[in-house]
């Protein structure tokens, strides 16, 4: 499969494409993911988008296109990929949309994952995740907790608040994306690539995606 999962901070798509991944081998693109290993690793590129991430403001364009053009070129590729959380704004996919046709990539369609906002503040206030760069297991207090002492069940590291899942932080990120994000939902409904998935439960709308994909 080659699809853009959308929908705002807490929407599901890091859960919904890592699952999507063990369905046919499609690997799992995430800017946020790169972003964060930078910023921990310190990286001049990491320092720069720490100052972003940390007020829950979008990342420059110009930190991340050629970053997205490298990972699309990369062999596990080949089989397909599951692009998390972008793009993120109109000028973003209209560069990407310029890319895939320079690449000679055809998506299958774009994912909105629609989920109502008490859902989402309610996600990521809960969320923890482990603060080992090598581990990262993210946990929720509620429906998925680490150890009772806050450690992580798989590396005995710490888990923690990220400072961007503080609710001030949420709110921001929230805002920003219905000013920057949202309009994607009709650059791509234009396009003809757009399918919208209630998204409450992880599984299901895996289910429902796969069905979209096979039919």
């Amino acid at each position: 499969m080659r699809i853009i999962l959308l929908g705002a901070p807490g929407a599901g798509k890091g859960t919904v494409a890592k699952l999507l991944t063990e369905f046919d081998g499609s690997v799992q693109i995430s800017t946020g993911d790169i972003l964060r290993s930078a910023v921990k690793e310190g990286t001049p590129l990491g320092k720069k988008a720490k100052e972003y991430m940390d007020r829950g403001d979008l990342v420059p364009d110009s930190l991340i296109m050629d970053i997205m053009e490298a990972r699309l070129q990369e062999p596990d590729c080949r089989n397909g990929f599951i692009l998390d959380g972008f793009p993120r704004t109109i000028p973003q996919a209209e560069e990407l949309k310029k890319l895939l046709t320079k690449l000679n990539i055809k998506l299958d369609f774009v994912a909105n994952l629609d989920v109502p906002r008490d859902v989402i503040l309610d996600r990521l206030t809960t969320r923890r995740t482990c603060c080992n760069p090598e581990c990262q297991a993210i946990y929720n207090i509620k429906s998925n907790p680490p150890k009772e002492d806050g450690t992580c069940t798989l590396c005995n590291h710490q888990t923690i608040q990220r400072d961007d899942e503080t609710e001030e932080a949420i709110t921001n990120r929230l805002e920003t994306y219905n000013q920057k994000t949202a309009p994607l939902i009709g650059f791509y409904e234009k396009e003809g690539l757009l399918k919208t998935f209630l998204s409450l439960s992880s599984k299901d709308t895996v289910a429902d995606i796969k069905k979209t994909l096979q039919s």
